[in-house]
């Protein structure tokens, strides 16, 4: 039976739009896009040291405008607290996608961004708008919406563009604004322990008050902090393990039930996937992954997923949400993973031991293995993805066959 030409035409741009897509989404990481680039080390090393790395890295549709290491050594002079400098920077990460095309195409010659800062609550009013002007002479001006309208910096350069996932720009300085540059709330004015202890989780807070990692705790207040404590009855059920942890493990496993920046459950409603802990240390990786089905959010290892069954305190920058589970780190707890499930035994033929050995097939040949398709799923690393060409260009020789019959 002969397919008529609009059946073919619709099986063929149905086929094709299949195999353009992309076979994996990869998430963009700023530390690894300016790392590349030594001239914005301080501002790389400072994204991290406030913690605002991941939270860019789980965001889409962001600017970065990074500024160069002379820019930094004049905000670095103001001798801010660190929970300042994080304000300051979340000022520069705009919650939309300008590259150097859309910011010379700027609708009217002006736009407004809402930022990182604005969007933490901690600015009052408008200040943590910015200003985008498109002025004469091909520069673009930044200023933030309390600098009165003064151009405080221009767009430098392009660093990075994935539309519309992540754009980085460099501009020509720090954008001033007191009220970033405000002192922070001290970690004094949030009692941790106590605020646990109050509300159904008093063994965890007990427990952290014995170790030093209450410390790790406390001083990451101030610049923004999430804890999820175990409730009571889970945590004195984990007791036992607990205790037969190393000195070391138990610190470890303490800062594993913090994240260095603040989330609501809201935001962790909308901020699905792998995070950093307190616990996190280079090679340590101690992270765990963010999910949420309809309203319930989850946060799952390797080993144990553990759900958020009320928030004690949702108070920027401080957060406290209770969980059913303690959570257990794979690089603490490895004997406890569950074991892979063996393979299925391989049926053997009756007569095996006359049958010569027959030629490798396709499929065990190491070049057209599944090692060739995984690798055609890699990604360059920065948020751009590749397509497998292999299966592409075979899609269309078939096509170009079917169609030479008609």
């Amino acid at each position: 039976m002969q397919l008529r030409l609009p059946a073919v035409a619709v099986v063929v741009m149905c086929v094709c739009v299949f195999f353009l897509l992309p076979n994996a989404a990869v998430a963009h990481n700023i530390t690894q896009i300016l790392s590349k680039l030594p001239e914005f080390s301080t501002f790389n090393h400072y994204l991290t040291v406030t913690q605002l790395a991941p939270e860019i890295n789980r965001k889409e549709t962001i600017t970065v405008c990074a500024v160069d290491n002379a820019g930094m050594a004049d905000l670095l002079a103001k001798r801010l607290s660190i929970g300042a400098i994080r304000n300051v920077l979340s000022l520069h990460v705009l919650l939309d996608y300008f590259d150097a095309k859309k910011l010379h195409q700027i609708t009217d010659g002006t736009a407004v961004a809402a930022t990182m800062f604005q969007a933490t609550g901690a600015a009052p009013g408008s200040f943590g708008f910015v200003n985008i002007t498109d002025l004469k002479g091909g520069k673009v001006g930044f200023s933030p919406d309390d600098n009165n309208g003064v151009v405080s910096a221009t767009f430098v350069k392009s660093i990075e563009a994935v539309p519309y996932n992540i754009s980085v720009i460099q501009i020509s300085s720090i954008l001033p604004s007191p009220e970033a540059e405000a002192p922070a709330p001290e970690p004094s004015q949030m009692n941790l322990t106590a605020l646990m202890s109050a509300h159904g989780c008093k063994v965890f807070a007990e427990t952290l008050l014995a170790n030093p990692a209450e410390q790790t705790f406390e001083s990451n207040v101030e610049s923004g902090l999430t804890v999820f404590c175990p409730g009571d009855d889970a945590m004195k059920s984990f007791l036992p393990k607990y205790r037969n942890l190393t000195a070391g493990g138990k610190q470890s496993l303490l800062e594993y039930h913090g994240m260095p920046i603040y989330e609501s459950l809201a935001g962790l409603r909308s901020s699905n996937g792998v995070t950093n802990t307190l616990a996190t240390d280079g090679a340590e990786k101690y992270d765990f992954t963010v999910q949420n089905d309809g309203t319930a959010v989850t946060i799952k290892t390797k080993i144990v997923t553990a759900k958020i069954i009320n928030t004690l305190i949702d108070k920027q920058p401080l957060a406290i949400h209770e969980l059913d589970k303690v959570l257990m780190p794979v690089e603490l707890f490895k004997s406890a993973l569950p074991p892979a499930p063996a393979p299925a035994p391989r049926a053997a033929s009756p007569k095996a031991h006359n049958t010569p050995p027959s030629p490798s097939s396709p499929a065990d040949s190491p070049a057209d293995g599944p090692d060739g398709d995984a690798a055609d799923q890699n990604s360059d690393g920065n948020g751009a993805v590749k397509y497998n060409a292999g299966r592409f260009g075979a899609v269309i020789l078939s096509i170009w066959l079917v169609l030479s019959k008609l």
